[in-house]
């Protein structure tokens, strides 16, 4: 199995557990587990794409999730680069800054927008076998 494939499966996984977390009842530690599941899943979401793109010989080994996103959307990837990019800027202030007000504005954008963009992802993904 190549890495593409094993990081994809990751991500499918990680992707049904951050949606399971979201259908439960809304408590203050269900939502701090889901903020923490978003950032796995965004970590994994990214990679999964660096990989596929160094699959088909787009970027070298090295580059930021900036530069993988903005390679994705150009090779078609992902369909919103400018969410995507809001969505890498929501990860990165949960994991530098806890703010109550703000991680729950993030909450409500991944119940609301990034759960799409994770849903679109898994849809590119699904039939591609390599």
């Amino acid at each position: 199995m190549t890495r593409f494939e094993q990081r994809k499966q990751d991500f499918f996984k990680v992707l049904e557990r951050l949606k399971d977390g979201i259908k439960q009842e809304e408590s203050e530690i269900m939502i701090d587990g889901i903020l923490h599941r978003f950032e796995f899943t965004f970590e994994l979401a990214w990679k999964t794409i660096k990989d596929y793109l160094e699959y088909l010989g787009y970027i070298d080994k090295i580059g930021s999730p900036r530069e993988i996103i903005q390679n994705g959307y150009k090779q078609g990837i992902i369909k919103d680069g400018e969410k995507w990019i809001d969505m890498m800027l929501a990860r990165n202030t949960l994991a530098h800054i806890y703010d109550e007000s703000t991680s729950r504005e993030i909450y409500n954008k991944i119940k609301e927008e990034f759960i799409l963009l994770f849903d679109n992802l898994k849809l590119q993904f699904e039939n591609i076998n390599i």
